[in-house]
């Protein structure tokens, strides 16, 4: 692996998002000096906190799953998730909702699952259904040390008695065709495939070893943090602060100063320089690249991933039909994914994300009432309406949401309404994230694992990415995989 060469004793992250947070703790177990810088008042980065009347809003990601992640950043420090946090694993881990009227609990439990499926559609299924498990779990076991937890230095590092693994297990089929080797019920195959939507791609497109994301959310486990999302960046920033790091909240990064291919201090918006012998940079792609003052050199442009409207609800009533998470699917399938990636047309007949936080944390609701996180995916702004256009398209578009909704069972949902934000594409752009998209670079064959991105530039020889645009990914525990990788390559370890 290659590591930063020469000293590298002071360490400046930028951005106290997951992944700058994973790498502050990795680096100060390693014993660095550590500072984060943050341009927000608070950490959390996507994972942020946003109140909206007496409602208060987790803004970025509402799954959880492989906190053992999250636990070897606080480990790192001697800290420990558990002391930090509480977690809630959700039973089911979500509940689909289907347009014929039909309806699913996911459990992650395997005899519960297989109990659910055979209730649902026969005892065939229930049998595909537990082979579909061993091939999931085998998938995630060839792929996550070697193809995902790793540092990539050069493509040929692919060339690995794992990578026929893989291919035995037909990780290089298409997903849709893999998982109906297991399941023939077309809802089934929708419920562990549309998670490829996560890393951009259409699941009759997408490499069947991204069913490794389904393994995480139907296998593994789904949790809830006691207090939001929120509560895990807050968590780890006071680790990593209790351990010894410095946090400038509220401060911008202006410019990196560098001399003999170095970065020797980091400017902040106040002219105020931070010396430093190696630099962490979290943001999005386009920022990192203007700060360093080098794009690298790609064979084809990026291409990015869907992007999504999120509703965010606070009512006076909540819905019995809805847990904590539930998926909405709509008649439509193939043709809903080729509208947001190809043709760049809103859903015509939308699945949606429904989450229930207050079902497991009322507190973060006024007493009485329920908040709800509606995403709805759709076209980012290169293939689909441009940010001015969602400026005058949003108003409708949330109409159409609460509509459907409403003919999907949550009578009344509109009027329940008492304080609500819409974010759309016009949103995320004014956030700086390229094509309007939260999700960053698609999970295509050429934009995954060593044809990524890379965590180093070539030209810099101490600065360091991380974060879903870097390596390994998109989602919140690649995310915290970036962050450990990026310390790695500072320290070595």
């Amino acid at each position: 692996m290659k590591t930063v060469p020469g000293r590298t004793d002071r360490v400046v992250v930028v951005g106290a998002g997951l992944s700058g947070l994973a790498a502050a703790l990795h680096l100060l177990g390693s014993g660095r000096q550590v500072t984060v810088v943050e341009r927000s008042d608070q950490a959390g980065g996507r994972a942020g906190r946003a109140r909206l009347g007496g409602y208060l809003l987790d803004t970025g990601p509402t799954v959880l799953t492989m906190p053992h992640l999250a636990d070897e950043a606080f480990a790192a420090v001697g800290d420990s998730l558990a002391d930090r946090v509480e977690l809630i694993a959700l039973h089911p881990a979500y509940r689909a909702q289907f347009a014929d009227g039909s309806g699913l609990d996911v459990h992650t439990d395997g005899e519960a699952m297989a109990e659910e499926v055979r209730a649902f559609a026969g005892p065939a299924e229930a049998a595909g259904y537990l082979r579909l498990r061993h091939w999931l779990r085998s998938l995630y076991e060839a792929q996550m040390r070697r193809f995902i937890d790793t540092n990539f230095d050069s493509p040929f590092q692919l060339l690995h008695p794992d990578l026929a693994r893989l291919a035995a297990l037909r990780g290089f089929g298409r997903l849709d065709a893999q998982i109906g080797r297991y399941v023939k019920d077309p809802r089934l195959r929708r419920v562990f495939s549309f998670q490829s939507l996560y890393a951009g791609v259409p699941p009759a497109r997408a490499l069947a070893a991204y069913a490794v994301i389904a393994y995480m959310d139907t296998v593994a486990g789904v949790y809830f943090p006691k207090g939001g999302m929120h509560a895990l960046p807050v968590a780890m920033a006071d680790a990593a602060r209790d351990a010894g790091a410095e946090f400038r909240y509220g401060t911008e990064v202006t410019k990196l100063e560098m001399s003999a291919g170095r970065v020797t201090s980091v400017r902040l918006g106040d002219g105020e320089r931070l010396p430093c012998d190696a630099v962490v940079l979290t943001p999005e792609l386009p920022v990192v690249y203007r700060l360093l003052g080098r794009t690298p050199r790609r064979p084809v442009r990026l291409t990015h991933s869907p992007s999504a409207v999120i509703l965010h609800a606070g009512t006076r009533r909540g819905w019995p039909g809805l847990d904590h998470h539930t998926i909405s699917f709509g008649h439509a399938w193939e043709r809903t994914f080729d509208e947001i990636t190809r043709t760049g047309r809103l859903m015509s007949d939308p699945s949606l994300l429904i989450t229930r936080p207050t079902a497991h944390e009322p507190r973060l609701a006024p007493e009485g009432r329920h908040l709800h996180y509606v995403l709805a995916p759709c076209p980012n702004t290169t293939v689909g309406p441009s940010a001015d256009e969602w400026r005058s398209l949003a108003p409708r578009y949330r109409d159409s949401i609460v509509s459907l909704l409403e003919k999907r069972g949550l009578d009344g949902f509109g009027d329940a309404i008492e304080e609500e934000q819409l974010i759309t594409p016009a949103d995320w752009t004014a956030q700086g994230h390229a094509a309007g998209t939260p999700f960053s670079a698609a999970h295509t064959f050429a934009q995954t694992g060593p044809f990524r991105p890379r965590n180093l530039v070539a030209g810099v020889e101490n600065a360091v990415l991380a974060g879903c645009g870097t390596t390994p990914g998109v989602g919140v525990p690649t995310v915290l995989v970036s962050g450990k990788l990026a310390a790695s390559r500072i320290s070595g370890q």
